[in-house]
């Protein structure tokens, strides 16, 4: 065909639906023939569509759009079957106001994470499991066309020199985006949804992620001002957890928050939000996590928040913690809290500053105060599996104990059965809580076991 000649039309095929029959839309039902005749189409009409419509669908811009399709058929320009037309308009609709195929999944609030491996394969997660869609995109140009969607609004670029970026969508979702030569078989993309009803901490206890016990216990560290680090590993809800706990902070406290993307949202009146900040073109600056942790300091805050430590801001942070600004939080990738201490060892070696390593752990160790150890489980649910105290440095470790703990017992039904227990011991900064006003009883501090034997007789008494 000549150039900018439409693509020819081959009889409809029906794509294949994946598992996830509750889904319907026009990505669904539309051959790939006809998407890239959509996807041609848009780009043909998105000249005549004011910029700041094509981010927003409202009646005006749909009769636009409306219009230009029915003048496109009476020119001969498109040809579809009668029966696929409604879902071949409204293909085009989303095409032009929004991000595609991608629309049908982010307008479903049930979906935490999209992932599009390719115009052939997409994922969602939903209840927290993970299960292919039936989601078609016409080819990879199309997927990066939606790419390009997506970040130029940013002031971002994606290209082969920029083949990686990270950006967010109009709602705040989180969204990372890699295009060839890095991503080999095509572009692809993962977006992690903003939840428009943020978790509470009441949800957590209904979802079984944690107790009343363990809630009103973290409720008092983060009132009483004790520093906090939230491990977990990758897609195990850390955010969402450090978005609750911030929750508790008093409402009249300055409150600094910083992250790589912004996903946090407090509620509290006093609260700055920054951002760091990648260069988009060569010759850009760059601010860095490191830079807006050390920034903050000169802010005059209460509390610094960081969404997730992942370099040498680990040490800067630290600092913050063991010199006036505590009640600080922050996350850590790891999946124990043993783990999260080599960690944290690790990133601290990483920000060019050469410290000893009993230095390093020493400073660890007099920093911070309660490790809350946050993971997804085989069935897909999401748990507090630790709540642990950092206690001291012993020889060349830093000792910790928990204070509360999930011990998994089984499996029933694809779900796993387990209970929360106490880990046996009143954590030492108990003083700090009952100036806060928290006395919490011995009782909620002993294990089931330990409970059991104060319940026995004693065997003395019994002989006397």
């Amino acid at each position: 065909p000549s150039a900018g000649a439409p693509p020819p039309v081959a009889p409809p095929t029906p794509a294949p639906i994946a598992s996830l029959s509750s889904f319907t839309g026009p990505s669904l039902t539309l051959p790939k023939e006809l998407l890239a005749r959509v996807v041609w189409l848009a780009e043909k009409i998105e000249p005549s569509i004011p910029e700041a419509s094509r981010y927003k669908r409202d009646a005006q811009t749909e009769q636009a759009v409306r219009e230009k399709y029915q003048a496109a058929v009476q020119r001969g320009l498109v040809n579809v079957p009668p029966a696929q037309e409604r879902a071949f308009l409204e293909a085009l609709i989303q095409e032009i106001t929004g991000f595609g195929p991608l629309e049908l999944l982010l307008s479903d609030d049930s979906i935490s994470e999209i992932m599009v491996n390719g115009p052939n394969q997409t994922y969602v997660e939903k209840g927290g499991k993970i299960s292919e869609i039936g989601v078609n995109f016409a080819d990879s140009a199309h997927i990066e066309r939606i790419i390009q969607k997506i970040v130029k609004p940013l002031g971002r670029e994606v290209n082969r020199r920029r083949p990686m970026s990270d950006a967010r969508l109009p709602d705040g979702s989180r969204v990372n985006v890699v295009i060839p030569p890095c991503a080999i078989d095509g572009a692809s993309l993962t977006i992690r949804k903003f939840r428009k009803n943020q978790l509470t901490i009441e949800d957590l206890i209904k979802y079984g992620s944690l107790t009343p016990e363990m809630a009103k216990f973290l409720e008092a560290c983060v009132v009483s001002k004790l520093n906090i680090i939230v491990s977990g590993g990758s897609s195990s809800g850390k955010t969402s957890l450090l978005n609750v706990l911030s929750g508790f902070i008093p409402a009249g406290e300055r409150i600094v928050t910083i992250e790589d993307a912004a996903e946090l949202s407090l509620k509290q009146p006093h609260v700055i939000r920054a951002e760091a900040k990648k260069p988009n073109r060569p010759g850009d600056s760059e601010v860095s996590i490191r830079d807006l942790v050390k920034n903050a300091l000169r802010m005059r805050p209460d509390r610094i928040i960081v969404g997730e430590v992942r370099g040498g801001e680990a040490l800067d942070m630290l600092q913050a913690m063991n010199t006036g600004h505590e009640g600080s939080l922050t996350s850590i990738h790891s999946n124990t809290p043993r783990d999260m201490v080599s960690r944290l060892e690790t990133l601290i070696l990483m920000s060019g500053v050469e410290l000893p390593l009993d230095v390093i752990r020493k400073q660890i160790a007099s920093s911070i105060d309660l490790i809350v150890q946050q993971a997804r489980l085989r069935d897909g649910s999401r748990k507090i599996i630790n709540i642990t105290e950092m206690i001291s440095i012993t020889g060349e470790t830093v000792t910790t104990q928990d204070v509360f703990l999930y011990e998994e017992q089984g499996e029933q039904n694809g779900q796993i059965t387990g209970r929360f227990v106490p880990g046996g011991f009143r954590p030492r900064f108990d003083n700090r809580l009952k100036v806060h006003g928290y006395d919490f009883p011995p009782s909620m501090f002993i294990r089931p076991d330990q409970q059991a034997r104060l319940n026995q007789p004693d065997p003395r008494e019994r002989r006397r």
